[in-house]
């Protein structure tokens, strides 16, 4: 009889506990159908405009340095300055062998100096042939004035003696006349020869000239002052796929036109930074900035938009560059510094907004779900101006609630976890 009785107990607290286990479960299940809806109010008043992005602090006038374009040969780098250290304003950063051009400026200074000799021989040349036929020029017109004293004496002698004396005077005269064309022939002649010996002369100057500016175009010094940041070489034939390309280095070979050395202007600092291409709309140069460096917690530099670049990237990802000025830079900054930006796009007063979130928009139609009587329903809004977390709107009342989620979806999971329940207790 009592084990009868202990059976019975336990069969009924048994019995108990599941009932009681059904009646949480429903009661959980309705509780989740029937959850609240997060809703907002239409709110009225002014609302900043912001776009957020993100870059890299880097010098506003960077020097670039690049090794000199004298020809298709590398050249090896025989004195670099360290990374990150201080120059000043004409001190050396970089020096180039310069073995091959001062091989070719001693080679063109020598032809420098032979030309240098002919064109000295060619003038001497010159001045004694010029000599030579201003002589025979002064002896044929001394020829002709003697004959014409004969011919003068003709009327006194013979016949034969006069025609003597008039050919002697043709043949002195045709001796000038021909000493004449000679001078000037002889003349035009060593004056060619002057010339061509001088444009020799000039063409040994220009390449001696060439050389020696290679020679100190291979010599990179800086314009400004600022930290030496060595970029990445490039220049390496031996490269597996993936393997990050080291700084140049002592040693190194660099191609003509390659940039070697970068000296950021530590006065004029900017950020560059990838903005989304739907924000370009809302971009324009002038707009302020406030630009927080990551490394700098807690401070934060004025600046504003400097220029836009050209839209880039696949059609899934296209943004654009985004170059931002800061007006008062600090000592502290150092280049690459990962930098947070917010730009004021604008301010506009006494408008409409709601969250981001409780905007919708579907086949072309922008709207909220309003509620009504008959429970939240979609209500056409007009968008004026969209941010993160903000979207400025007109066509509904201030103080109209408004849901923060689609009430369809919500409502659909309720109704699914209803349903199981409801087969659950059948």
């Amino acid at each position: 009889m009592r084990k009868r009785i202990l059976i019975a107990a336990s069969a009924a607290v048994v019995l108990g506990a599941g009932a009681w286990g059904v009646a949480r479960l429903v009661k959980t299940a309705t509780a989740e159908a029937h959850a609240e809806i997060p809703t907002t109010r239409v709110k009225r008043g002014s609302v900043t405009i912001t776009v957020a992005a993100r870059g890299e602090l880097q010098g506003g006038n960077s020097e670039m340095l690049t090794a000199p374009m004298i020809g298709g040969t590398d050249m090896a780098i025989t004195y670099l300055r360290e990374p990150g250290e201080v120059v000043e304003p004409g001190d050396m950063v970089v020096q180039f062998d310069t073995t091959t051009q001062e091989f070719n400026l001693r080679e063109a200074q020598a032809d420098l100096a032979e030309a240098q000799q002919q064109v000295i021989q060619a003038k001497a040349t010159s001045e004694a042939t010029d000599a030579e036929t201003q002589y025979t020029l002064l002896s044929a017109g001394g020829d002709v004035k003697l004959a014409e004293l004969e011919v003068k004496k003709n009327s006194t002698v013979a016949a034969i003696k006069a025609r003597q004396n008039e050919i002697a005077l043709e043949q002195a005269q045709n001796r000038l006349h021909q000493a004449e064309q000679d001078v000037a022939n002889k003349k035009a002649t060593m004056s060619a020869g002057v010339a061509i010996q001088q444009a020799a002369e000039n063409k040994a100057k220009v390449a001696a000239d060439t050389a020696q500016r290679n020679i100190d175009s291979m010599t990179l010094k800086a314009k400004t002052g600022g930290y030496v940041n060595v970029q990445q070489n490039t220049n390496m034939n031996m490269m597996f796929w993936g393997m990050q390309l080291m700084p140049f280095q002592l040693g190194d070979n660099a191609r003509a036109g390659m940039a070697v050395a970068q000296i950021p202007d530590l006065k004029n600092w900017e950020v560059s930074a990838n903005v989304g291409e739907l924000d370009r709309g809302h971009l324009s140069v002038g707009q302020p900035v406030t630009v927080a460096v990551v490394a700098l917690s807690g401070k934060s530099f004025a600046g504003h938009v400097k220029n836009l670049g050209g839209t880039t990237g696949s059609p899934w990802d296209r943004h654009f560059e985004c170059r931002i000025a800061l007006d008062k830079p600090g000592p502290e900054l150092r280049p690459g510094m990962t930098s947070n930006m917010v730009i004021t796009v604008e301010t506009l007063a006494n408008v409409a907004w709601v969250p981001s979130q409780a905007l919708f928009e579907s086949d072309g139609r922008t709207y909220v779900y309003q509620q009504t009587p008959n429970g939240f329903m979609p209500h056409d809004v007009t968008l004026v101006r969209r941010s993160e977390s903000q979207a400025v709107l007109t066509g509904i009342p201030e103080g109209a609630l408004v849901a923060m989620s689609n009430p369809d979806q919500q409502n659909k999971p309720a109704a699914q976890k209803q349903g199981a329940m409801k087969a659950l207790q059948q």
